[in-house]
This record gives C-alpha cells, structure tokens and sequence, in this order.
C-alpha cells in the first residue's frame, strides 16, 4: 500500500485526510501543517498519525506519495525541487477526483455483485426450470430448479455441452432453427415428464447469441391444478360461510385494507361494500381505535374491545384476530358483537337461569335486596350458616322470605348440587304429614301402593330439607322429626327398619316457640335441636329504606307475569310505600304493587301515588302510653317480673323509634343481637301481626 503524506492541514486537508482514512486505498503516514493547531493535525494525532510542522523532517518516513493540500504554489515548487524524483507530488484537486473515482469504482463494484445476486435469486426462486446455452452449446445458465429437475449440479453443469449433460436436449437444434417452440413434452433420461419452451436469443442486430429453455416438472404442474382447484372450492365454501354467518365479519389485507364483509356486518353497521372494501381498517369506526391496525402491529388477537361503529355509531364488542400462513402475516379478520344483542341474550340467559332454579332451589343470595344493616345482617348469619352442617332455624313473621333464605343456604352449600326438598307443615293434615315425611311400606295402610313409597326425607338425603311453619306440628310429630335429627334415620311407617338418611334441615317459624315450649306444645329437647343456628329476618317496617330497591325487583317480576312493561314507581307513590308499617311484609307490598299494575292502564308505564290502594299509614310520631307503676302479687316471683318491666321498656322503645331496631338497640344501649334475642323472647317481633 502506497505511504502518503499530506502536506496541508486546513479543511481541505482535513477532508482529504478523513476521504483517505475512510477508503483506505493509501496509508496516510504524516500530516504536516506550519499552524499546529490545524484541525487536520488535531485529528490525526487521534488517529495516531505522525504530525510536524515542517515536511522536511518527515521524508525519512518512506513517503512514496505527497499530497499538497495547502493550494500555495510557492509550497509546491518548493516540493517538486527538494523532494526526490522517486515520491510522486500530488495536488490536492487530483487527490479528491482520485478519491471520487475510487469510491465510485466501489459502489460500481457493490451495485454489480447486487445485481447479480438479485438476477441469481431471481432465477433460482423461480419455479421453472431454466438452462442457457452459447453458440458453442455450452452451458453458461443452470438454475436451482434445473438441478432439482435434472439431478445434475450447477458447478458441474456450467461450461459442459448441454447433450452431455441432458442427452435428450433439443436445444441445439434451436440454435440451428432458429424457431420458437412452445409446451414441448420431453422425458429426462431420470424419467421425469416435463414441458418444456425453447426460444433462441437473438440481438438487436440480429446476432445470434445462444438459446433458452424453461421448462417444468408435469407432476408439479398437475398437482398445482388440483391445488388451484381446491383452493377455488375452498374460497368458494369459505365465503359462503362467512356470507351465511348471522356474525358480522370483516377481513383486512397486511396493509390493513378492507377486503372482505359480509351481509350481516353491513346489516349492523349500515356500511356498504363500496365503503368498506379496499379502504382503511378505520373506514367504520366513528368511536374507538382500529382493532385491525393494532392486531396487525402486534401480531397478537384481541378479545372483547368496545367501539361505536357505522353512521349510526352502534355500540359494539369486537374480537380480531391475525391471519398467519406459513409465518407470515396475511391480515386479521374481525367479528363484531352488537351489545344489545348481548344485552338480550344476558337477560334472557339471567331468565332461563331462573326457570332451571325452579326445578329445585329456585333462589340465592342474590335474589335477597336490600341494602338495610337488618338484612345485611341477616343475610351474613345465613351465609356464614350455609358452609356448616348444623340446623339452621330461619325466625321471622310471614311475608318476610324465609323460604327465600332457605333457598339461597341450600344453594350455598356444599349440597347445591343435590335436591332441596320443601315441606310446609301446616298446609299437610296431621294424618298424611307422617307418611309424607317418612314414606311408608307396602300394605301399611289402605290405599298403599304396592312397593311402598319414599318419604320426603329420603328423597332429600344428601341435600336439603325446608320443613316451613315447624311450630305446627304435633308433639308426635316433633317425637319422629327429633329422633331424625338425633339419629341420621327415618323409620317408614309400617315399617321397623331404619333407613339412615344424610339431610340437611332447614327449619322456619313464625310464632314465639318459646311461648310454645313454655306452654308445653313444642318440645324443649327438639326445640335446642333446631335452635343451634338461629338466624333471625327482620320485618319490613324495619328495613323501610329497603322499599324502593325492593319495587325494582318486584315490578321487573310482576312484568313478567302480567306481561306488562312498567317501568319505575313514582316518588309520591314512593313515600305513600315509605309511611305504611307492612304488617304482611314483602309478600304483601308485592300483592299492592300487582294490584296497581293490574288497574293501570296499557299506556302507562309508571306507577303513581293514584294506583296505590288505600293503605293505613303509619303516623310519624306514635305517642307513648303513659308507664303506670308496677303493682306486685303475692303471686308471682320477682324474675318474672324483672321480664315483665324488661318487656314493657322494650316495646315503649320500638314504638317509640317506629320498631326501628338499630335506633332501638342504640338508645337502649345494648347490641343488635342482644335486642333480637330479647324482642323474641317476649314476642315482640311479630307483635304487629298477633
């Protein structure tokens, strides 16, 4: 390489020695500059180039080339007479146009072998094969598909006669015709059929150059058919599809173009095909971001994105996901859902719900509103008494929903899955109620089938019974039921073999069984029995602020059932609702609210103060009886009446905060629990209906 030294370090040496540096087609030994704080001499002392300020000292370096850069002509003369004729004297021009030739030498270089790169890829992807001959009818042409097809390699092909190669090859009489010929059939001496085009190469001026031939494998070309064929059937089938589909579609190219929709997305979106096909994935969107485009960044599918859509700016849920073949990205098809469809389908999947749980428990906990501390409270007991085994005893006037309770404990039970039997004990006569319960064996009494029969226990072992209105039955009764629940066992009647039954007992009541037991009707041991899980339901004038969530539910049910479609109540009949104390409980305000929707008219869609029955309403401030002073008996103990004054202060309370519990436990400064207790031990709970 040719050692240079450059005689100028100004921006003109500067730029020489950097075009120099970057070619690297000299060796740059020295820089010289009389000012030695050039900037050429700055950067090629951090090259680690030699450096001085005179030329002379650095001649010693076996310069064989140097550069004058400073454009003085004293500087040059004074070169070309002291310097050796051997060095070459170069002016700085000469050295950029050197440079410039040699830079464009190589990007000449770099374009040619690309090229040729581009030409050979060209024809190696190719799917025919291809082989070039001279005039001397040698090989300077052999594709990758031609050595597939052949079996002979390129290397040792290239330069050979094309009949030493492929015996069979008529290109040489095209060399001598002259003549196009198309779609020949050849058989290869390895047995492959292919067709083949040979045509002659021929120049402008009529020159003779060589010949061409492209030919194909005919297995391929079959194959290709029938894929061709296939693939039309398929595009076919898929369309009409996707053109059945009641789902919108729509598909978009790699760009993100649309290519594809079908009837149902231009019955959603409003949007035609002359609006859509061939225009941006964002054509349809009016609110929200292109779920295409972002699909067909990311490569990734996308799930249940919110959009408005189409002219009419239809709230949609879209899935998009990206079409990938062979891996590589083709575009991304989208189904869009129409949220009220969804809505429908929710609220219809919400009734069918419904209509299953009425085959066994129909309720859960969902199904109880209300938003009161009461029933909160209430509602905790029975779900905390739902993941335990024990009785649960379910206390409460009537209308309250205590079967409602029951169903929803079942169901958040571990035996949720089994059945929930329900029995109430005062609506079956005392002579059928045993045999109900228990079942019966065959011949046990007159009219028995023949088999026997199953009794209510049994059908329930593994899940739930609701015995309702447990405080009707008879002391025999309560005998049996206790021994259940003492045992794990029924005995049919007219049987003597135990059965052993797995039942859960859910038990309710509306009167006072502690009156009861103390007045020697309900047993004591059965009593303790049921009684491990007491849970108690507040009454309706005690969760008032619970009334208005409470029409809600009810007039969506009652609009079922009357196939009416009231929409609301109205605020005047809110408060008309708000100042009644319920005596009958839910039960009753849903009979008001039926009542009203039956006597309104089909144009109404509201329920006002005017359809609301007369009700006898509750007045604000109840006026408290005047406490008269105890006078005591010789005949009573002084623990009877310690309860007796005890009872008497607690409903002057109730009345006084209008049977509000809270406030109630509050100003007599005990918990709610401890006022639930006592407020059933003297009766006072269900006072207003006994």
């Amino acid at each position: 390489m040719q050692r240079v030294m450059i005689v100028g370090a100004g921006k003109g040496g500067m730029a020489l020695l950097k075009r120099l540096v970057e070619t690297n087609i000299m060796q740059v030994v020295a820089v010289i500059d009389k000012d030695d704080q050039a900037p050429g001499l700055a950067y090629a002392r951090q090259l680690g180039i030699a450096t001085d300020v005179s030329w002379k000292k650095m001649l010693s370096e076996n310069v064989s080339i140097i550069i004058e850069a400073t454009g003085s002509e004293e500087v040059m003369y004074e070169l070309q007479s002291q310097v050796a004729h051997d060095v070459v004297i170069i002016p700085g021009s000469v050295a950029y146009i050197i440079s410039d030739l040699v830079d464009e030498k190589e990007v000449l270089i770099a374009k040619l072998k690309e090229e040729a790169y581009k030409q050979q890829t060209i024809l190696d992807s190719t799917n025919d094969g291809m082989i070039v001959i001279d005039t001397n009818e040698n090989i300077i042409l052999f594709n990758k598909t031609a050595e597939e097809i052949t079996g002979f390699s390129r290397k040792s092909a290239l330069g050979m006669k094309v009949n030493e190669v492929i015996p069979s090859s008529l290109l040489p009489r095209t060399l001598k015709s002259r003549e196009l010929e198309t779609n020949q059939e050849q058989v290869l001496e390895n047995g492959l059929k292919i067709i083949t085009t040979r045509m002659p190469m021929i120049d402008e001026s009529g020159n003779l150059l060589g010949a061409i031939s492209l030919f194909k494998d005919i297995t391929e070309v079959v194959n290709l058919a029938e894929e061709v064929t296939d693939l039309k059937e398929i595009q076919v089938m898929l369309e009409a599809i996707i053109q059945s589909s009641e789902e919108a579609i729509s598909v978009v190219d790699e760009e993100g173009h649309g290519i594809l929709i079908n009837r149902a997305y231009t019955k959603m979106t409003g949007l035609t095909e002359e609006q859509v096909i061939g225009k941006p994935a964002t054509a349809d969107i009016s609110e929200g971001e292109s779920m295409h485009m972002k699909v067909l960044q990311t490569r990734r599918a996308v799930r249940g994105a919110r959009m408005k859509v189409g002219p009419a700016k239809k709230d949609v849920i879209v899935n998009v996901a990206p079409v990938i073949v062979n891996g590589k990205l083709k575009g991304s098809v989208g189904v869009i859902h129409d949220m009220s469809e969804i809505q429908t389908l929710t609220t219809e999947l919400h009734r069918a719900r419904q209509i299953i749980r009425t085959l066994e428990a129909k309720y859960s906990f969902e199904d109880i509103i209300g938003n009161s501390e009461e029933i909160k409270m209430a509602i905790e007991q029975a779900k905390l008494g739902a993941k335990t085994p024990a009785t649960v005893l379910l206390r409460g006037e009537s209308g309250t929903g205590k079967e409602l309770f029951a169903h929803a404990i079942h169901n958040a039970s571990d035996r949720k899955y089994n059945k929930f039997i329900r029995v109430n004990c005062a609506a079956i006569s005392e002579n059928l109620l045993e045999s109900e319960l228990f079942g019966y064996e065959e011949g046990a009494f007159s009219g028995a089938k023949r088999g026997g029969k199953r009794g209510f226990f049994e059908e329930a072992n593994n899940g739930s019974i609701f015995l309702d209105e447990i405080g009707e039955l008879s002391a025999n009764m309560q005998a049996k039921l206790l021994r259940v629940l003492q045992e794990n066992e029924i005995v049919r009647v007219g049987g003597t073999k135990p059965i052993a039954v797995n039942v859960r007992v859910i038990a309710a009541t509306n009167v006072n069984i502690e009156k009861a037991m103390s007045e020697g009707s309900f047993r004591e041991d059965l009593y303790y029995r049921l009684n491990r899980y007491p849970i108690s339901i507040p009454p309706l004038r005690d969760r008032k602020e619970d009334i208005p969530a409470l029409c809600e539910r009810l007039i969506g049910k009652l609009n079922q059932d009357y196939g009416r479609n009231i929409e609301n109540v109205h605020p005047n009949a809110i408060d008309i609702l708000l100042n009644y104390d319920w005596p009958g409980n839910v039960r009753e305000l849903e009979n008001i609210l039926g009542r009203a929707i039956i006597f309104m008219e089909h144009h109404e869609v509201e329920i006002d103060g005017k359809h609301i029955p007369m009700l006898q309403l509750a007045s604000k401030e109840k006026k408290v009886q005047e406490n008269v002073p105890f006078v005591h008996t010789n005949h009573e103990k002084l623990s009877d009446v310690v309860e007796k004054v005890e009872a008497d202060v607690i409903k002057n309370s109730l009345e006084i905060h209008e049977y509000n519990r809270t406030k109630t436990a509050k100003a007599l400064g005990i918990s709610l629990r401890s006022l639930y207790y006592k407020m059933e031990k003297y009766n006072l709970a269900n006072n207003s209906v006994q």
